[in-house]
């Protein structure tokens, strides 16, 4: 892997400076830049260029969700990572569907961090398992019964939607199922039209809201 820029975005100082201590140490990271706020990212962007932002939801001034809304419409190939503390898993969509690449708790090992990074710079997302574990006892708890749950999948769109949601890539999925990438290709586009998605976050967010999968 190429060296890549990465850029903290959160509000408590002693984090950014720990997580840029960790990060400092992985062969593939060249800068590592800082902010204590959205707005103060977003004012920085035009002076720098991150291949990865990893995002805290909860921001005084202008919240990760607004600021990864706002950073994407100007740089909608900029990958993001939402940082989350127990409970803010209420914003889990809402990220989500503003665009982010992946959620993470801050409380997770390092190693985990690691895994999200490589992941999602190579062109995969990242959940952590906690969180999506959450939300299936979240959305359990709530008996949501919703018509989207009639949408029909064929098998194989199942098995590729599985897949998905374990954070494959459409290359590492066709060499697991021994079908071309240009039939995961077709088979990604396919779930997101009748899942009425729009990227492979969001897609997976809908799998485990209508129990389309089992994680």
């Amino acid at each position: 892997m190429e060296k890549v820029n990465i850029y903290l975005v959160d509000d408590h100082k002693l984090f950014r400076e720990g997580l840029k201590l960790l990060l400092k140490n992985l062969d593939e990271v060249n800068e590592i830049w800082e902010a204590a706020n959205g707005d103060e990212f977003l004012n920085d962007l035009k002076d720098r260029n991150p291949d990865l932002v990893l995002m805290d939801i909860e921001m005084p001034v202008l919240n990760g969700i607004d600021a990864t809304r706002r950073a994407l419409s100007q740089y909608p190939d900029m990958k993001i990572i939402a940082l989350s503390m127990y409970g803010d898993e209420e914003y889990f969509q809402q990220i989500i569907e503003a665009g982010a690449c992946g959620f993470l708790m801050k409380n997770s090992d390092f190693s985990e961090v690691k895994r999200a990074v490589t992941n999602v710079l190579q062109g995969n997302n990242y959940f952590t398992e906690e969180i999506l574990y959450r939300l299936i006892s979240k959305f359990k708890a709530k008996q949501i019964l919703q018509a989207e749950n009639e949408v029909t999948l064929s098998d194989r769109e199942r098995e590729v939607l599985v897949l998905i949601c374990k954070g494959l890539s459409n290359q590492e999925i066709a060499d697991k199922l021994f079908i071309s990438k240009r039939t995961v290709d077709h088979h990604r586009a396919s779930l997101m039209t009748k899942t009425n998605t729009n990227n492979a976050a969001s897609l997976v967010v809908y799998a485990v809201k209508n129990k389309l999968v089992e994680i």
